[in-house]
């Protein structure tokens, strides 16, 4: 593994960001979108809309250029005000060519909508890690390079061009790393998590070693000193920021480098425990099944099966 954990774990948790289509809107007009328990991504291209959180009542003022990352696991509506009674998404004609729908009178509102897909690894890795929802405004510090992506997003979408699928694929993939590397600008709106963790640079270099070189038998004094920080002084902030200690984190991520392996390829499991450190099998067998709650080869398995 590469030093860098947000490539890392991006890589490990298997995220896929599809943009799946939009809608153009004017006039009165409200539309559920669910989640279906993955992180589900609109982009306000033209105009301005509320965003409206159905548990709790919470209400958001988009425009565009803004972009929102929510968790999905609340349903929430788009809408020209509060109060109009939503369409449900699933129930809107969309256009088979241009995946665009219309809703009211009007084009005054221009919206892509997408999905973050974790559902190689349940999404526990990125999905803890993030707050309930992102906003990314247009005004902010990475609003010119998320402006620049999302045109050329819309425009392959827009356009049909040979490989435009698989462009905006890339393109939307390169949309949810900038909002990642906004919440590691605003890291106190994280909940506690590795992401959080990176964001602070007292820990960060800590990270980058586990990140290195996962198999080694990292100790703590060595952790702390890469910080510059006392072992209890660094294993407290770590504890509050990535919500477990250091080296429950390092178990964690070895786990998860584990799945990813057990997924993807034939490695025999004996292998794939030097690989991690482990003196032996039966050791990181153990330490797996404690930890995902299934032995590895039973992993390997379901995830094939």
């Amino acid at each position: 593994m590469s030093p860098d954990p947000l490539s890392d774990a991006l890589a490990v948790a298997d995220a896929r960001c599809v943009f799946s289509g939009g809608f153009t809107a004017g006039g009165d007009w409200a539309i559920r979108l669910r989640g279906r328990d993955r992180l589900k991504v609109n982009v306000v291209v033209r105009g301005r809309c509320l965003l409206v959180r159905e548990e709790g009542g919470r209400t958001v003022a988009l425009e565009a250029g803004d972009v929102v990352v929510s968790d999905g696991r609340q349903s929430y509506v788009l809408c020209s005000a509060p109060g109009l009674e939503p369409l449900e998404s699933g129930r809107v004609a969309v256009d088979p060519d241009s995946r665009m729908a219309h809703l009211g009178d009007g084009d005054d509102v221009h919206c892509v909508s997408g999905h973050i897909d974790l559902s190689r690894d349940g999404g526990d890795l990125l999905r803890r890690a993030l707050p309930e929802m992102i906003q990314v405004g247009a005004g902010a510090a990475e609003a010119p390079v998320l402006g620049w992506l999302i045109g050329r997003l819309v425009a392959e979408m827009a356009e049909g061009r040979a490989g435009s699928g698989f462009a905006a694929d890339q393109i939307a993939q390169l949309l949810f790393l900038q909002v990642l590397r906004v919440c590691l600008v605003d890291a106190g709106t994280l909940p506690a998590g590795w992401l959080r963790a990176l964001a602070d640079e007292r820990l960060a270099p800590a990270l980058r070693l586990m990140h290195g070189e996962p198999s080694r038998p990292w100790r703590l004094e060595e952790l702390a000193r890469a910080a510059a920080m006392s072992r209890t002084a660094f294993a407290v902030r770590f504890k509050e920021a990535a919500g477990v200690p250091p080296l429950t984190y390092l178990l964690n991520w070895r786990m998860s480098l584990a799945t990813r392996a057990l997924r993807a390829d034939d490695t025999p499991v004996a292998a794939l425990a030097r690989s991690l450190g482990y003196t032996s099998e039966s050791a990181f067998s153990n330490a797996f099944k404690r930890t995902v709650g299934i032995a590895p080869k039973r992993y390997r398995d379901a995830a094939r099966s």
